[in-house]
């Protein structure tokens, strides 16, 4: 780790653009250690097979069948980063073709340090990733799915778990997504089109909160099913991981609690309770089933409201 470099890459933003993209994943990868990839035998079939047998059994217990993508990747910190660069220049460019600073070389660095420190907090953090590709250049691209192995083999360690149980838990997790958005074809371009209604509001001055909204309530959705599913479906005991889990999400220090605030993961972390609780109710009313009717179209996701009120679900729905 060089922060003297990072800072560097930074003042030295350049162009026209409001963020100077390519200093901005210099930036980041200058601040964090890329962390180990030398992987055994045993981790590489270790991986494949925790993928696999998670496809598999996913495909049984939610009765949905789907394909994992064939973009799984194992990363470390650095691979991460630039896998996800192009996803924060997407989302930004609206804004940034709207934007007119009034001091925009001093912005330009600002904004620059900003995605900076987002991408390189987020590559320490990330454990697996399974990316839907919203937003991309080529729509028709596979899906993604990633394990960041270094900070895989170091939250295992910190939480005291054995790392082909943990490895496998997070494998479960990544590949319950990719079982909803095929349960769900419709759901990339539902979230894709909220995502470019609240930006294009963002860009033009002004704020679509409808589009916000939904995007908000959606992902709630998505989340609380993948806790469900997860649970229903891992092949081993799994309570001490979830309490682990959740008392890592709200955990560490002053400046990793800061970082999480400013980066909006209460908010994914409310989304996790709140999903789940949600998602609990309907299957202990109705079994999984009815939880995953959820996916057959949009009308049947659950409004804010609906959230909080899962028996209101129940009787719009009947499912």
């Amino acid at each position: 780790m060089d922060i003297l470099r990072s800072l560097r890459a930074v003042s030295e933003a350049s162009g026209t653009g409001v963020v100077d993209w390519a200093k901005a994943g210099e930036a980041a990868r200058a601040s964090t250690e890329p962390g180990s990839l030398d992987l055994t035998p045993a981790d590489r079939r270790g991986y494949a097979t925790d993928v696999r047998d998670a496809r598999d059994r996913l495909r049984e217990v939610a009765g949905v069948d789907f394909a994992v993508p064939d973009a799984i990747e194992v990363q470390n910190r650095h691979h991460w980063i630039d896998a996800n660069l192009e996803t924060f220049r997407n989302v930004m460019e609206p804004i940034e073709a709207a934007a007119t600073p009034s001091m925009p070389e001093l912005s330009r660095v600002v904004n620059t340090g900003s995605m900076a420190f987002a991408l390189g907090f987020l590559a320490r953090n990330v454990l697996g990733q399974y990316d839907p590709l919203l937003l991309a250049d080529e729509p028709d691209a596979d899906h993604g799915l990633y394990f960041v192995h270094p900070n895989v083999v170091a939250v295992a360690d910190d939480l005291d778990v054995a790392y082909p149980r943990f490895r496998r838990w997070i494998a479960f997790h990544e590949v319950t997504h990719a079982a909803e958005f095929g349960a769900a074809p419709w759901l990339s371009g539902y979230l894709e089109s909220r995502v470019e209604r609240g930006i294009d509001g963002l860009g033009a001055g002004g704020l679509d909160p409808d589009a916000f909204a939904e995007l908000q309530t959606a992902m709630t959705a998505v989340e609380g099913y993948a806790e469900l599913l997860m649970d229903r479906a891992f092949d081993d005991e799994y309570a001490d991981l979830r309490r682990k889990i959740d008392e890592r999400r709200g955990g560490g220090g002053p400046v990793t609690r800061l970082a999480r605030r400013l980066l909006g993961l209460g908010l994914k972390r409310r989304q996790y309770e709140r999903g789940a609780a949600f998602f609990e109710r309907v299957a202990d009313e109705r079994g999984l089933a009815a939880a995953s009717a959820v996916w057959e179209r949009p009308e049947h996701l659950p409004t804010d409201r609906e959230i909080d009120d899962p028996v209101a679900w129940l009787a719009r729905v009947d499912p």
